[in-house]
């Protein structure tokens, strides 16, 4: 009995992710498709690993390069480097930052969400914090459908273009643990609970700068 119950929970799991990724497969965009339509809030760059030294994981650093042709391309006037900055050892979103800056854009075109702590918190703060209504997402193409899935229902209008198609070392273990991360943001949409910090807004019309040493640890 106990087998059949395990076993009905994870086809459970594996249709919930099914769905999920058939639900917005056409919101992925080419870098092309992106740019000609060029009607954009932002680009949502999703943060994830930095090094000890500050320095991007590879993952990151497709993400931020990614990010950042887009906005040359035009496909958007902002960038909103959404990351864990919860701790003072630990700042995704400032490094983010000084690679877009070094790389000659704007200061005041690059917001940073200090505490987009997951996926679900990054897509809900960007509507919330910074007020957007139609963004661009990027991340790795696994990550974008749960990313989209969360924009939809949270009333967004969103596209996403994916990052440089590769497979990342450990990639087999991300994979089978997004169906897992894609079953767990399906609920949250359901119930839809506040992220871990709101505060006030800084719309992503205004300036980058408003965000700068906005620790939220």
């Amino acid at each position: 009995m106990l087998l059949c119950l395990c076993l009905l929970a994870a086809l459970a799991g594996l249709g919930v992710s099914a769905w999920v990724r058939r639900s917005v497969r056409d919101r992925i965009l080419t870098p092309e498709q992106a740019a000609a339509d060029g009607e954009f809030d932002c680009i949502l760059v999703l943060g994830c690993q930095v090094w000890a030294d500050g320095s991007p994981s590879k993952m990151l650093r497709d993400r931020i390069d990614r990010g950042l042709e887009l906005y040359q391309a035009g496909a958007a006037p902002k960038i909103l480097m959404s990351g864990d900055h919860g701790t003072i050892g630990y700042d995704e979103v400032n490094a983010m930052k000084r690679i877009a800056t070094d790389a000659g854009v704007a200061s005041e075109d690059v917001f940073m969400d200090h505490a987009g702590f997951s996926t679900y918190e990054s897509i809900y703060r960007a509507r919330d914090v910074f007020q957007c209504k139609r963004i661009l997402i990027v991340s790795q193409e696994y990550h974008l459908y749960r990313a989209l899935y969360c924009a939809k229902a949270l009333g967004l209008d969103a596209c996403a273009v994916a990052a440089e198609d590769i497979r990342y070392r450990g990639q087999l273990y991300r994979d089978l643990r997004e169906i897992a991360a894609r079953d767990k943001d399906f609920l949250k949409c359901i119930f839809q609970p506040d992220p871990t910090f709101l505060g006030e807004a800084i719309p992503i019309s205004g300036s980058g700068d408003e965000t700068n040493d906005k620790y939220t640890g």
